[in-house]
């Protein structure tokens, strides 16, 4: 006697796939919560490396105008730099006192 073949071609991948999705539900939906968690771990990590570098961003400019407000303050806190602003004024510079307490 003959055997009987089937065929075991892509025509019967649907059915056979169908059945086994279908019995194995929950493993699937798991895998599909599991990608979708991955995804929105990656979107959020993008996110937070967009928002460090544009911070850093911010960082080094407040940083280089506070070094030139520094380095003005200095300039303008200099004796000579007072005197002159002293003398537009009308203001004149005394030497400092000493007090000795008794």
């Amino acid at each position: 006697m003959a055997k009987k073949r089937t065929a075991k071609g892509p025509a019967t991948w649907g059915v056979l796939g169908a059945e086994m999705l279908f019995k194995n539900l929950l493993f699937v939906l798991f895998l599909s919560f599991l990608g979708i968690v991955y995804i929105a771990n990656a979107h959020y990590a993008e996110k937070k490396v967009r928002t460090i570098q544009s911070l850093q961003k911010e960082v080094k400019l407040l940083r280089w105008e506070y070094m030139s407000i520094k380095s003005e303050n200095m300039y303008n806190s200099k004796l000579s730099e007072v005197k002159k602003v002293a003398n537009e004024q009308g203001l004149r510079l005394r030497k400092p006192k000493k007090i000795i307490a008794k």
